[in-house]
């Protein structure tokens, strides 16, 4: 059985069999697996009065410690938005009281972003579900194709140049 990248390749073959369309077929999967993942997650955090960003906002605060928290900075490269839309999900976050901006110990003109005792409790109580979650997701790849997946995205991510959270 195909997949939906299968018949789009199919109908490029038949229209410019000129080209080697191969590219479209990786690339069309990772765009389509993207879109459908994240159509799943948002139903999932749904269910808990979240959205998916807010969620990687707090799990992002959450590995990086109880005490420290991070720099408005370090949360835009860790979600990859921009400045502004950062801000605004720190806002938003501190208006539901999950997070707090706190002066920096080291650096009082610098300011970070830490969960509140009751967003580590919403983070430390979801991140378990959320786990199951993708492992219900993924339940249709045997052990050695998830290593060999997993393996294979990282080669690909790390050419091109996502290796650093910093």
């Amino acid at each position: 059985m195909g997949d939906a990248a299968d018949e789009i390749l199919a109908q490029w073959r038949r229209e410019r069999p000129d080209l080697d369309v191969w590219p479209m077929g990786v690339i069309g999967r990772i765009s389509r697996l993207s879109n459908l993942l994240d159509r799943e997650f948002k139903k999932f955090f749904a269910e808990y009065g979240l959205e998916f960003w807010e969620f990687d906002v707090l799990a992002t605060l959450r590995r990086a410690g109880p005490e420290h928290g991070l720099t408005a900075g370090a949360l835009n490269r860790a979600a990859m938005v921009t400045s502004g839309a950062i801000t605004n999900r720190i806002d938003r976050l501190a208006a539901r009281g999950l997070v707090e901006r706190v002066p920096s110990a080291e650096d009082r003109r610098s300011i970070r972003v830490r969960l509140t005792p009751e967003g580590r409790t919403l983070v430390d109580d979801l991140v378990g579900r959320h786990v199951d979650n993708e492992v219900r997701l993924l339940k249709a790849l045997p052990e050695p194709d998830r290593d060999d997946l997993a393996a294979l995205l990282r080669t690909l991510l790390t050419s091109l140049g996502d290796t650093t959270l910093d």
